[in-house]
């Protein structure tokens, strides 16, 4: 089981080898420290299979299609629609067909030792291995133990709604057919998504958000729009919608319950997209003196509180943080450059890394749906920065006037939001809703992690004709606001 490892044991021992674990070792293994990398399940993980890679296969199609329907010169040569087929089997392609040889093959080369089985920390550097056969290894990590298990799709406590087998974020983006009808429980980002996917491609889908519209956490304007795209896209989205009590009848339908019983609805398969837990109730936390089930805790270096010796490290979802890959690959960075460096014997400036890694991970977080129309984010929302009774001030701007958005055909609908902080004049805080926003995204993470002057912006002089002459749009709203108050 553990053939060719090093005669001496490993620097670094990683539980979970998920695109977060995957960083984290090869970080370490490039600086020279013998890694190795524990996983029960895919190497690759959530996101390679069942979240990011195939959810986006499947939402390509649908939003080429919408925006070749709106190009006047292209539309008559939109003779169908999509072929839903092709839709799968190229979903499959993205997930490599449920296999990860070519992922276990990027460790080899990356010199990571990967040990299959489940891996729990059973005391201060040390890790107990289980394989499939039942054979159970202990090891010890001279350096550092990285904890990167990821998280979990949540099932809510609502009576009935685990015993009718709903579908979590993994069955619905693996699924080999489409659902005749599809109910699904949550209006954030994965529940958006997967409402598009499925009524694309033929699916009589409803989402129920328990809140006031779709994507509550973000702009409220993002909500607005992305339930007009999904109703375009064939679904019904019904607000202020709480799932009382669900079953799954001899039919093998599921009906779910509002409020009172004064309301039902009845669909082939139901989705549970109303959060995730993160992965540590079983990985022996408790072994260390924190408690399972709970999020990890850690400092900017990715070394975990509460936890004596600086040797346990943790990163991605299992802190609790954004629960995002790119967000979780960044913490992983962070974790591989501090392992190395303790391990060198070199001191940490975690005062510095705490400025920037609080700018990366707490206030310029950025988010794609990748809906049609997109909702691109980056930094608060209005409400979120204190509105201006905080000294904020929001400048909007409807993108279907730029020029540059004409190209892109008829009836091109978004708006774009800066969040201003008038003190400083930065900008701490922008979204974007319309198709292919994602694009205008990272510019705005530029604009919010470099605190750019609002002055300075002015001299950022986009291309014409794109849609990114927004910028300059939002800057001419915000002087021409100035102007009135002042």
């Amino acid at each position: 089981m553990l053939t060719n490892r090093p005669s001496n044991g490993f620097d670094v021992i990683v539980i979970g080898a998920g695109a977060v674990g995957e960083n984290v070792a090869a970080g370490v293994s490039r600086a020279g420290l013998t890694c190795a990398i524990i996983e029960s399940d895919l190497v690759g993980g959530e996101c390679t299979y069942w979240a990011c890679m195939p959810s986006k296969a499947m939402l390509r199609p649908w939003s080429a299609l919408a925006a070749a329907r709106a190009v006047p010169a292209v539309r008559a040569a939109v003779t169908g629609d999509l072929d839903r087929g092709q839709v799968l089997r190229s979903r499959d392609a993205f997930a490599a067909n449920w296999q990860d040889d070519a992922q276990v093959d990027w460790l080899r080369k990356a010199g990571v030792f990967l040990l299959r089985g489940h891996g729990r920390l059973t005391g201060e550097r040390r890790v107990e291995l289980s394989a499939a056969d039942g054979e159970v290894t202990d090891m010890t990590a001279r350096h550092a133990v990285v904890v990167t298990t990821g998280s979990r799709a949540t099932v809510p406590d609502v009576p009935g709604l685990a015993a009718a087998r709903p579908w979590t974020s993994r069955e619905a983006a693996a699924a080999q057919r489409p659902p005749e009808s599809l109910i699904v429980i949550g209006g954030g980002p994965v529940g958006a998504e997967m409402a598009t996917v499925w009524a694309s491609l033929g699916s009589d889908v409803t989402v129920l958000v328990r809140e006031e519209r779709m994507l509550p956490d973000l702009e409220p304007f993002a909500g607005e729009l992305v339930a007009t795209g999904l109703a375009a896209a064939g679904a019904a989205v019904r607000t202020s919608a709480t799932a009382e009590s669900a079953r799954r009848g001899d039919d093998g339908r599921v009906t779910v319950w509002l409020p009172d019983g004064s309301d039902e609805v009845t669909a082939t398969e139901v989705l549970v997209a109303t959060g995730r837990s993160p992965r540590t109730e079983d990985v022996g936390v408790d072994s260390v003196g924190l408690r399972p089930g709970d999020p990890l805790a850690a400092d900017p270096s990715g070394l975990v509180d509460g936890v004596g010796g600086q040797w346990l490290y943790a990163a991605g979802d299992v802190l609790g943080r954004a629960q995002l890959t790119h967000q979780g690959k960044y913490q992983a960075r962070q974790a591989a450059a501090a392992i190395v460096a303790r391990a060198r014997g070199e001191v940490i400036p975690l005062d510095a890394w705490s400025r920037f890694a609080a700018t990366a991970d707490e206030r310029a977080v950025p988010q794609v749906v990748f809906t049609r129309p997109a909702v691109a984010t980056v930094g608060p929302t209005f409400e979120e920065a204190g509105g201006e009774e905080a000294g904020v001030v929001a400048v909007d701007y409807d993108i279907g006037n730029v020029a540059g958005a004409a190209l892109h055909g008829e009836g091109y609908e978004g708006r774009a939001r800066l969040v201003v902080d008038e003190g400083r004049q930065v900008v701490v805080g922008a979204t974007f809703v319309g198709p292919d926003v994602e694009e205008l995204l990272h510019a705005a993470t530029v604009a919010v992690v470099g605190e750019v002057p609002i002055d300075r912006l002015w001299h950022a002089v986009p291309a014409f004709p794109t849609v990114s002459e927004v910028w300059l749009r939002l800057l001419e709203t915000y002087a021409r606001r100035r102007d009135r108050i002042g």
